[in-house]
């Protein structure tokens, strides 16, 4: 996997790890998951000025916005008892969709 993906992935992951301790900050009241927030986007947004070196902006804020969404969406339903109805799923499926034409078939994107 080339590097900038990679950054790029942690970058996703440290997002989502920032929007669900964001959740469980209960509007930043809580100390812990407070810094936890803070500390998750700090890494995230690192990453993403590192990735910015191999990818355009766009394309790669596309990239991390978007699985961030549908990662949080997942985490939501999952442990938040969230609901997610039949629209909520497909425009879920179409953000994937989205990634995946840009990273096949973009020739903006870097590979």
């Amino acid at each position: 996997m080339p590097k900038h993906y990679l950054y790029l992935l942690i970058a996703v992951i440290a997002e989502t790890i920032g929007t669900t301790a964001l959740q469980s900050s209960q509007q930043f009241s809580r100390f812990w998951p407070s810094v936890l927030v803070i500390c998750a986007y700090a890494v995230s947004f690192y990453l993403l000025a590192l990735t910015l070196k191999y990818m355009p902006v766009g394309i790669m804020y596309a990239i991390w916005s978007g699985l961030g969404v549908v990662l949080i969406a997942g985490i939501g339903f999952i442990y938040f008892g969230q609901r997610l109805d039949a629209p909520a799923f497909l425009g879920l499926a179409m953000i994937i969709g989205g990634i995946l034409v840009i990273h096949l078939f973009s020739n903006t994107a870097v590979h």
